[in-house]
């Protein structure tokens, strides 16, 4: 028994001495492996039973074949891991910005996000978010400072307790505006005519305490 490149090959004596291969294992034989023994059957083949070339041949152009496929699997298989870690590297880029992904809320409006992190499930890019319930007009005290309210307009103490005093709301967060400053209600809901009240200027996102997942792949806008 003779070994090429770890492939083994079986010997056998026909008539007159003459040796030929009679048997070939390996199954990790590669296209330069069969030429090699290819090479050896035709240096020992028995004369009174030539070996069959176009048999020969059409194996080993199956061969090329195969190791062909596989070269293109594996090239393949680097681009997909190549492409995948390009994708989460760009969604990583998103980690703090706003999103839209398309889907419309209950008041018709697109729905909105801040990405907290990117995580990758099975090959899909995922971002995990929180919805923006609303943007809140910020309101000040006479001092300067932001005064907290809830969503009916309850105006809040540093505790977080109701005051007694209300803001009046056009809609979650948008202050209704009365000759440019707030319009305050007592607890009976009647009008305040003087109070300290006035807007900011600015106003700040609301968002759902859940987080919800967003695949990066469904992302329309990013802002």
């Amino acid at each position: 028994m003779a070994s090429v490149d770890n492939v083994d090959v079986n010997t056998s004596t026909g008539v007159g001495g003459t040796t030929y291969t009679s048997s070939v294992s390996n199954d990790t034989l590669t296209n330069e492996d069969f030429l090699k023994l290819m090479v050896e059957e035709l240096k020992m083949q028995d004369p009174t039973k030539p070996m069959d070339s176009q048999r020969m041949l059409d194996t080993q152009m199956q061969m090329s074949s195969i190791e062909t496929n596989l070269q293109t699997i594996e090239a393949m298989k680097s681009l997909t891991e190549s492409f995948s870690q390009t994708a989460f590297s760009n969604a990583a880029n998103v980690i703090g910005k706003n999103i839209e992904d398309g889907n419309i809320d209950e008041y018709g409006v697109n729905k909105a996000y801040t990405v907290r992190s990117v995580e990758n499930i099975d090959g899909e890019i995922q971002l995990k978010a929180q919805q923006m319930l609303y943007l809140e007009d910020q309101m000040v005290d006479a001092d300067g400072n932001i005064v907290m309210y809830d969503l009916s307009g309850q105006i809040l103490d540093e505790s977080g307790n109701t005051t007694g005093k209300k803001v009046a709301l056009d809609s979650p967060g948008s202050i209704i505006l009365k000759d440019g400053k707030p319009v305050i209600l007592d607890e009976n809901n009647e009008e305040l005519e003087e109070h300290s009240y006035s807007l900011s200027g600015s106003v700040v996102a609301v968002y759902s305490d859940e987080l919800t997942t967003v695949p990066f792949n469904s992302v329309t806008k990013i802002f």
